[in-house]
């Protein structure tokens, strides 16, 4: 659906992205993560066809976005900074993206009203307050019937039941039109939620993608106790990413497979021993861990 190869992209000097290479599935929710700086809003833009690649390629059904109407016509986006024109209300700006997208549902519009009560239709939208104008902005790209939504910190300023209405509304188009949702965010335990895949960016590049299943299958927190004080030194090859004590109870964060890792660390007979699945903020931390997010050969 969305494939991106090798793209390259610097700002006087600033090499903002450096080889990118990722893709995005047809029909799923994929989520970026990554540190500030990492390249995340960058690449959106260039997804949206707003910034043209030094080098490198960005196709969405196997065309380039960049200066082609026809793709564009088929992509819709929330950036992190709204920008609307001046005066313009939610309704003014509904009359602009129905001739601005062949596929624009107006009858959908005022049935999504309901989903947006509070929104005041006819006030700039310059003059509602920052969750106010995320909901004004949800509401016209749903009209819009997209094939691609791209999202940057979407749901940032709305209170926890909109959240929720807004995750249902976009879960809904996923499974009953098949779109194609691409969204940047911070909040790791809401994305873990909703997300298929997952992308983790640092430096301009994509360290790790995989399904967000094979990602919490492939590490395990460990919790054990052991009758002596001190633990067992555990061999090198038990991929031991990180270790730490409270009281009696040690956490290891492992790599590898759970039911194996659980098995061998049994053999060490200790008195407490569970096996937890990571929350994707974890794997985030783990996986860029280290000083100045230096990513190691854990990541490979």
């Amino acid at each position: 659906m969305i494939q991106i190869r090798n793209v390259v992209k610097t700002f006087e000097g600033f090499r903002a992205l450096d080889g990118l290479t990722m893709s995005v599935e047809e029909g799923s929710i994929y989520g970026l993560v990554g540190p500030n700086g990492a390249g995340k809003s960058t690449i959106l833009r260039h997804i949206i066809g707003a910034y043209r690649p030094d080098s490198g390629s960005i196709l969405v059904d196997g065309q380039a976005v960049y200066e082609n109407p026809s793709v564009k016509a088929r992509i819709a986006a929330i950036p992190d900074d709204l920008y609307y024109f001046n005066s313009a209300s939610t309704r003014d700006m509904m009359r602009f993206y129905r001739g601005l997208y062949p596929q624009f549902d107006a009858r959908r519009y005022e049935a999504l009203r309901e989903a947006f009560p509070a929104v005041e239709e006819r006030q700039p939208i310059r003059r509602l307050s920052k969750g106010m104008q995320k909901q004004s902005a949800f509401w016209l790209a749903l009209c819009c019937n997209p094939q691609v939504l791209v999202l940057d910190e979407p749901v940032d300023g709305l209170d926890p039941v909109m959240r929720r209405q807004v995750w249902t509304l976009l879960m809904g188009d996923v499974a009953q039109r098949g779109t194609t949702v691409l969204v940047s965010s911070h909040n790791l335990r809401e994305l873990e939620d909703v997300c298929d895949h997952v992308g983790i960016l640092s430096r301009g590049k994509v360290l790790l993608e995989r399904s967000l299943t094979d990602l919490q299958d492939n590490v395990v927190k460990l919790q054990a106790a052991f009758a002596e004080p001190e633990p067992p030194q555990l061999p090198a090859d038990m991929n031991v990413l990180h270790t730490s004590q409270v009281g009696r109870v040690f956490t290891y964060i492992v790599r590898g497979n759970p039911a194996e890792i659980k098995t061998r660390m049994a053999a060490y007979s200790p008195i407490l021993l569970e096996a937890l699945p990571l929350t994707l903020e974890e794997i985030f931390i783990y996986e860029l861990g280290g000083e100045d997010y230096a990513v190691r050969d854990i990541v490979l």
